[in-house]
């Protein structure tokens, strides 16, 4: 019997079916994604709350620890309400031009995440190896510019995606085997030549996650060479404690950030194994960025408790 080639022209709906053969499981793996998009809202609403408001905390490292707050709150929403939707109530169909915004918010995001933890790595530089100049480097115009050129920088590459996936007319299928719009999730589907789609994949990839893994890294070299020089051990442990925080996060988003990268276009990795971990990777880190941050800075801690003990004031 001949098989038979069907095609989509222009589809205006595409169908998102979660985990690949977990579906008879899915509506259960949501209890657990849910909570960890808890977490993440909870903790960074309170770390917005509290650094405009705590004046010891107007400090370039936790201006960008806001902005990241802010970016960590984005890429929750972007993600969990359609993925939660399509785990508990089988919400599969998604408008083609929806799934194209929500590839576009949440690459971009990731690409902003990723420029803001080259900022704080900056930052922990001047602070360590030329401490001096540390707030005439950092003002509060630098700063801004460097959010700024981090946003920028973010929209102007990731926005390339969704306009070259739009040129794509003609597609063999409209089902997305992933639980939200990734990029190469969508490329794929298409039944025309997609090599500029992936090569402009791979560039953006590269251009943001890569550059600034290097520069963290240099950043880095160039701090530990400047903490070993110190004399005295107690130094060199105050100056070691203040990057933990910053290079705990930065581990945790790269090394989850590049599996799931390469695993989607080099590996052969089952797809319901990739789709969970690249899910851990999005909504993990802006869980655990504010209890990290939260836990190795005493102010931060000290206004949560009493967030917590006024809230339990107030039941009583």
């Amino acid at each position: 019997m001949a098989s038979i080639n069907i095609s989509y022209l222009n589809p205006r709906t595409v169908i998102l079916i979660g985990i690949p053969g977990l579906e008879h499981v899915q509506f259960w793996i949501g209890f657990p994604f849910f909570s960890v998009c808890l977490v993440a809202l909870w903790g960074n609403i309170i770390l917005l709350i509290i650094i405009p408001t705590e004046r010891s905390l107007h400090q370039p490292m936790y201006i960008f620890l806001a902005v990241l707050a802010a970016t960590d709150i984005g890429l929750c929403a972007a993600i969990a309400p359609k993925m939660l939707a399509i785990f508990w109530f089988r919400s599969y169909s998604m408008a083609f031009n929806t799934c194209l915004a929500q590839l576009f918010f949440i690459h971009a995001l990731q690409c902003m995440e990723s420029g803001i933890l080259l900022a704080m790595a900056f930052d922990r530089y001047i602070a360590i190896c030329d401490p001096l100049r540390h707030t005439s480097i950092l003002t509060p115009s630098v700063l801004g510019r460097m959010i700024v050129i981090v946003a920028i920088r973010a929209t102007v590459l990731v926005g390339l995606l969704p306009i070259l996936i739009k040129r794509l007319h003609l597609f063999h299928s409209t089902v997305i085997a992933h639980s939200y719009c990734e990029h190469m999730a969508v490329v794929k589907l298409a039944a025309e030549d997609i090599q500029v789609n992936k090569t402009c994949g791979l560039f953006v990839g590269f251009t943001i996650l890569g550059f600034d893994m290097i520069f963290i890294l240099i950043s880095y070299i160039l701090i530990f060479q400047a903490v070993f020089r110190l004399r005295q051990k107690e130094a060199r442990l105050k100056a070691f404690n203040t990057c933990t925080a910053h290079i705990f996060v930065f581990l945790e988003f790269y090394i989850l950030a590049f599996f799931s990268f390469f695993s989607h276009r080099f590996g052969h990795v089952v797809p319901s194994t990739h789709i969970l971990l690249s899910t851990i990777y999005l909504l993990v880190p802006p869980a655990l960025n504010p209890i990290v941050y939260g836990v190795k800075n005493k102010v931060i801690c000290k206004r949560v408790t009493q967030i917590f003990l006024l809230n339990h004031g107030s039941q009583q």
